[in-house]
């Protein structure tokens, strides 16, 4: 099975644009996927797939605190069923 990492690249990559273009995410996880441009919808969007690719829920708090993509690996690695 791929690691963590290797899923959220997958699905940020084959979900996510900005400007028409993919997001690819930098070796650096502790960006933020607003910071890439990423709009706010386009996030709860991502937010529900990641949820189901991972068997995993967010509550307000959560989604509150994943400031970053490193952080939300980190969630997804204690967390994910």
């Amino acid at each position: 099975m791929s690691s963590t990492v290797d899923r959220i690249r997958k699905l940020v990559s084959d979900n996510l644009e900005v400007d028409g273009e993919p997001v690819n995410l930098p070796d650096n996880l502790d960006a933020s996927l607003l910071d890439a441009g990423v709009s706010s919808v386009d996030l709860v969007a991502f937010g529900k797939l990641v949820s189901q690719e991972f068997s995993v829920k967010f509550t307000l708090e959560d989604c509150s605190n994943l400031n970053s993509v490193q952080s939300l690996i980190d969630h997804l690695d204690a967390n994910a069923g």
